[in-house]
């Protein structure tokens, strides 16, 4: 996807990382891919491992470029974007953003307007090629602007096309947010499992290929994840004890409140940046 439209991503840090490094492995031209990162040291390393093009300043970055992967911090989003207005004016490429909160119609208004701007929402799985994100093109974007986003994004894992906006703040809640609520249910089982006398070495065991199996039996066996629990669940047994106990103590009610407040997190951010 590079070899006749060069990409600049602005920021070089874990997430425009693994973006590149995905799309190195499947092929794409490291020479057409180019990078704005400030810090030395990042761009040392993102041109050692990846031979990509490297700049400190954004501008520099973006020339030529068809398709802007914006991965910086939200709180520097709005000054970025209009210090490359004029440029993107010139150039008319397809703005990718990264960024929670921030709207499709704020980047297009920062960086002059009737901008082509997908919004994204990828999570930290997508390090390990595992990701999952969210995507809403404004109606700017083209079908090849779609394609080529889609093309990035499927470089480090799966995604899926959101054809309302307002919607995206529930992407990030339930995919962006996600991992970290995994980690919680991991921490929990694992510090459960001390409790119950079990060593550091195997509590740590159990409890990570445990999630690890399961998650790989709810994305390959195409099963509905309450038809596995009934599976797994014996009338009178053990796991009809620990999941009797959980529902007692509101476990799905608690799960959806905890989605519910990320999601209303990702609306305050927007409003925010107004």
């Amino acid at each position: 996807m590079t070899s006749q439209h060069p990409i600049a991503f602005i920021g070089g840090g874990n997430m425009a990382r693994s973006l590149i490094g995905g799309l190195v492995q499947r092929g794409a031209h490291a020479a057409q891919i180019r990078v704005a990162e400030p810090v030395e040291t990042l761009r040392a390393a993102l041109a050692g491992d990846f031979g990509v093009q490297v700049f400190a300043q954004a501008s520099e970055a973006v020339y030529g470029a068809g398709l802007w992967v914006l991965a910086v911090k939200p709180q520097v989003m709005r000054e970025l974007c209009e210090s490359l207005a004029k440029r993107a004016q010139e150039q008319k490429p397809v703005v990718v953003s990264i960024a929670a909160g921030i709207t499709s119609e704020q980047l297009s208004q920062w960086l002059g307007g009737d901008v082509a701007v997908v919004r994204t929402m990828p999570n930290t799985p997508a390090l390990l090629g595992a990701g999952a994100s969210g995507l809403f093109a404004n109606a700017h974007v083209d079908a090849e602007g779609r394609d080529r986003t889609q093309a990035l994004l499927n470089s480090v894992g799966r995604t899926v096309w959101i054809d309302d906006e307002a919607k995206m703040d529930a992407v990030t809640a339930v995919s962006g947010s996600g991992p970290a609520y995994v980690f919680l249910l991991a921490e929990a089982m694992e510090a459960a499992a001390l409790e119950q006398g079990l060593s550091d070495e195997a509590a740590r065991t159990l409890t990570l290929q445990t999630l690890l199996g399961a998650a790989r039996m709810l994305t390959e066996t195409g099963e509905a994840p309450a038809e596995l629990r009934r599976r797994v669940t014996s009338p009178n047994g053990t796991t009809q004890a620990a999941i009797e106990t959980f529902q007692a103590g509101g476990f799905e009610a608690l799960v959806a409140r905890a989605i519910d407040a990320a999601t209303r997190r990702g609306r305050e951010l927007a409003a925010a940046n107004d």
